[in-house]
C-alpha cells in the first residue's frame, strides 16, 4: 500500500510532504506497459502529482501536470485528487536510450530539455488555476521546484525517484517535497540547506526499510517535526461509461452519425486501458437521432 505523510516544523516555518508510491507506479507500469526509463519517467511525475494533490483543500478539488517535452517520450500527464489519488499516461510507453553519463536511466533524455511543465488546478471556481513554466532539465524534480519557484514564488526542495527491477516491475518509488512558510527566515534556509546536503537518494531510503515519516524526519534532521496528517493513496482511474459517453457527444453530432456506420465503437480509457463499446445504435442516440 502507499504511504503518504505531511509534516510541519515545530516553528512553523516550513512543511514536508513525503510518499512511498512504489504501489501506484507499479499499478501504472502493469497498466502502460513501459519501459524501464518511462516507468521512471512517469512514476516521478505520479509521486509528484500525487504529493501536490494532497495539499488541496476541497474534496473535489484535482490537480493535473502535464510535461510537454521533445524526446522519444512524449506528453506525460498525471492527474490526482486531494487525497493523493492519482492517474496517469505517457504517449510513447516504450522508449530504450541508453543510459545517461552516471550510469542510470536517463529520464531527462525520454521526456527532452526543451518544453513545458504545465499545472493546472481545478478548485470548483468558474476557470482552473493554470501556471506553465519551460523544462528546466526533464529530471521532474527540478523542473517542480522551477514551477514553484516561478508560478507560486514558493522556495521549494523537491526529490523524486523510482527503481525498476531488470524484470520491469517497480523496487521503490516516492519522494518529498519540503517548502518554507512565509515565516521563514535566513537561518531556516541555511539549516535546510545544511540538512538536505548529504542526505541518499529517495530509493535507497525506501529500499532500506524507512517509511515517508522516517524520510521527513531523516532528511530535515536539524528541525523538529509534528505530523500533519496521513494518506493510503492509490492508483484509481475516475472513468465509466458515461463519462465517456459524454466525450463522444462533444465530437458533434456529424461525427457520431459517421461513427454509428460502423459495426460498433470501442473506446479506450487513456488512464486504465479500460474499453468500452457502444452499438450503432447507442452513438445514434448520443448523436440526438433514434435508430
Amino acid at each position: 500500500m502507499s504511504k503518504l505523510v505531511r509534516m510541519i516544523s515545530a516553528e512553523g516555518d516550513l512543511t514536508v510532504i513525503a510518499a512511498d508510491t512504489t504501489d501506484i507506479v507499479a499499478r501504472a507500469e502493469q497498466i502502460h506497459k513501459t519501459s524501464a526509463v518511462t516507468s521512471a519517467a512517469l512514476g516521478r511525475l505520479l509521486t509528484a502529482a500525487s504529493m501536490m494533490g494532497a495539499v488541496l483543500k476541497g474534496e473535489d478539488d484535482s490537480l493535473t501536470l502535464r510535461l510537454s517535452g521533445d524526446g522519444p517520450a512524449g506528453t506525460l500527464i498525471a492527474v490526482s485528487d486531494s487525497s493523493g489519488n492519482v492517474r496517469g499516461y505517457v504517449a510513447n510507453p516504450v522508449v530504450e536510450i541508453p543510459l545517461n553519463a552516471k550510469g542510470k536511466l536517463n529520464v531527462a533524455g525520454a521526456v527532452g530539455r526543451d518544453g513545458s511543465l504545465t499545472v493546472m488546478k481545478d478548485l470548483g471556481l468558474k476557470d482552473p488555476y493554470i501556471g506553465q513554466v519551460p523544462i528546466v532539465s526533464g529530471e521532474i524534480a527540478e523542473d517542480i521546484t522551477s514551477y514553484f519557484a516561478l508560478s507560486e514564488q514558493t522556495p521549494t526542495v523537491c526529490a523524486l525517484g523510482v527503481l525498476v527491477n531488470p524484470d520491469l516491475t517497480i523496487k521503490a518509488a516516492g519522494g518529498f517535497i519540503i517548502q518554507l512558510l512565509p515565516t521563514a527566515m535566513d537561518d531556516t534556509i541555511d539549516k535546510v540547506e545544511e540538512c538536505i546536503k548529504g542526505i541518499t537518494s529517495v530509493t535507497q531510503m525506501l529500499t532500506s526499510g524507512m517509511t515517508p515519516e522516517d524520510i521527513c524526519r531523516s532528511v530535515l534532521s536539524k528541525f523538529n517535526l509534528e505530523l500533519l496528517d496521513e494518506a493510503s493513496p492509490e492508483y484509481r482511474c475516475t472513468c465509466s461509461k458515461e463519462r465517456v459517453a459524454k466525450a463522444l457527444v462533444s465530437l458533434g453530432k456529424d461525427e457520431l452519425k459517421e461513427m454509428a456506420k460502423e459495426d460498433g465503437t470501442e473506446v479506450c480509457c487513456h488512464f486504465c486501458d479500460k474499453k468500452y463499446h457502444f452499438t450503432p445504435a447507442e452513438i445514434l442516440e448520443l448523436a440526438g437521432e433514434k435508430s
